[in-house]
């Protein structure tokens, strides 16, 4: 198949919730996939909802590399996953803050509260159902692709705007950034 252009901020196909998928099986949503798939990998990234290449249907893809997992029960190495029509249930209410990034959004980086423990089911490319629990890294990114079939960006769950930019300049700055600073006083 082949590398689709990612769609970025502002194109409306972003906006807005995608469509549910009748037939996770059918040629044409396995044909998506694959194009999802070819994108991710040629743009660098972890995970990609189908409106990030204009497609607005219910399908992610995604993959958890071993230097991301962490030690958590349900966040080890995963290759290539391809989720229809899913659905996330948090598990705890507990919720970490995690920096996150964006194919749509190049270049800039946030922090993002996150449930910790979810679970999330759909179908796979055969149809056959998929129940998973996940954790750590692993629930981030499902919870981050799903988002985006729901047209919501991750700038809009973030609670703290200051923790938002450009990633070169927010590392520079946490390096620099003096006690007063982090409290919103400083000059």
């Amino acid at each position: 198949m082949t590398a689709q252009k990612i769609v970025r901020m502002g194109d409306p196909v972003l906006r807005r919730r995608a469509e549910e998928i009748a037939g996770p099986a059918a040629e044409e949503i396995s044909a998506l996939a694959q194009d999802m798939a070819d994108s991710m990998e040629e743009a660098g990234g972890v995970g990609l909802a189908a409106p990030q290449i204009g497609v607005s249907k219910r399908i992610i893809v995604f993959k958890i590399p071993a230097e991301r997992a962490t030690a958590e029960a349900n966040d080890g190495p995963l290759g290539l996953q391809v989720l229809v029509n899913p659905v996330i249930e948090p598990l705890t209410g507990e919720m970490e803050l995690g920096w996150e990034g964006c194919l749509s959004i190049p270049g800039l980086k946030g922090e993002v509260p996150r449930y910790r423990k979810i679970l999330y089911r759909g179908y796979d490319l055969k149809g056959e159902k998929v129940l998973r629990q996940a954790e750590g890294f692993h629930a981030r990114v499902v919870q981050h692709e799903l988002d985006h079939l729901d047209g919501i960006l991750y700038p809009e769950r973030m609670t703290d705007m200051r923790r938002f930019g450009y990633g070169e300049e927010l590392l520079r700055a946490a390096t620099d950034i003096r006690p007063q600073d982090k409290e919103g006083d400083g000059t």
